[in-house]
């Protein structure tokens, strides 16, 4: 898994709206059964899984409309939070993924609708 920390040039990284920056795991090279898959089969798979390293904000949520006009208004957006967290275990759909090198190693950004499961290290039920 990798964190983002403030030594390393993730930190400067911003993921927009609703998606999620990625760390994808390496594919299983064998079956269930024990057959190795050449590497074009494995990167044709449907659904990959991948480590979370940042989200965006949100889906922006519009803004409520004042009636009384001598009131300043603040244009600030306000989000409704994704779901996913940094350091959770994402299985997500590779046809939504769109896939990058930062700094030499490869990532993938996916909307968050894209995302099937995710698995998260802390128990949810303490």
């Amino acid at each position: 898994m990798l964190n983002v920390t403030p030594d390393n040039k993730l930190k400067r990284l911003l993921v927009v709206g609703d998606r999620v920056l990625i760390k994808p795991k390496g594919p299983s090279e064998r079956t269930s059964s024990g057959l190795y898959l050449p590497p074009t089969v494995q990167e044709k798979e449907q659904v990959q899984s991948g480590y979370v390293v940042k989200v965006g904000p949100g889906y922006p949520i519009p803004a409520a409309v004042d009636d009384e006009p001598w009131r300043e208004t603040e244009e600030k957006v306000k989000y409704m939070p994704l779901q996913a967290q940094e350091g959770d275990l994402a299985i997500y759909l590779q046809r939504n993924a769109i896939e990058l090198d930062y700094e030499g190693v490869p990532y993938v950004i996916v909307p968050q609708q894209s995302i099937l499961l995710l698995e998260r290290a802390d128990d949810l039920f303490d």
